[in-house]
């Protein structure tokens, strides 16, 4: 019997396995943190739209949808994730790749939002002019409007996911959360 680089007799599936389940459970963290995120996030435009409304006598709340939509746009930031957009500015200043990251993202929320009322809307047996949402209460304004709060709303997650990548996953997790000491001295980044 020979053995792989992990150690692992050939033809075993033991660390395999291991390995395996341990991306999983990686990959399912991450899911859950981009859930959470996203979900406080737009628990916090619903509670605000609420406000709105109800100011104008109109009792009515969406934090069902901020749950599902959550879960929707939460996969569409693993697969965000998984593509890597920004990684061709990661040699430059990091704030390039944080504006750009959270830019292009922004959009594609925007353009993901558009599929997903139009393709409800065609199944409730409306047109896909008459399913086209009105982003942030409509026009142009409205959709500007929409687009700097979700820029702005994405920026610090690109913000910590570029600090990550230049200090390292286990130093960031320390400097913000504790549980060892980080090191000063730059020579071990």
């Amino acid at each position: 019997m020979t053995a792989h680089s992990t150690g692992t007799p050939a033809g075993g599936t033991g660390s395999r396995s291991g390995t395996l389940k341990a991306k999983a459970a990686e990959e399912f963290r991450r899911f859950v943190g981009l859930f959470v995120y996203l979900w406080i996030l737009f628990a916090v435009f619903a509670i605000n739209q609420g406000i709105v409304l109800r100011q104008h006598d109109i009792a009515w709340s969406m934090q069902g949808m901020a749950f599902i939509n959550a879960l929707v746009f939460a996969k569409v930031m693993m697969l965000f994730e998984m593509f890597d957009p920004g990684r061709w500015l990661r040699t430059r200043p990091m704030i390039y790749p944080i504006l750009y990251e959270s830019f292009l993202l922004m959009i594609l929320f925007l353009v993901v939002h558009v599929i997903e009322k139009v393709v409800e809307g065609v199944f409730r047996g409306n047109t896909i002019v008459d399913s086209l949402p009105d982003i942030g209460g409509g026009g142009l304004v409205g959709l500007l409007s929409a687009s700097v709060i979700m820029f702005v709303a994405l920026t610090p997650f690109f913000a910590l996911r570029n600090l990550s990548f230049a200090l390292g996953a286990d130093r960031l997790h320390a400097l913000l959360f504790g549980g060892g000491a980080p090191t000063s001295d730059a020579s071990e980044r």
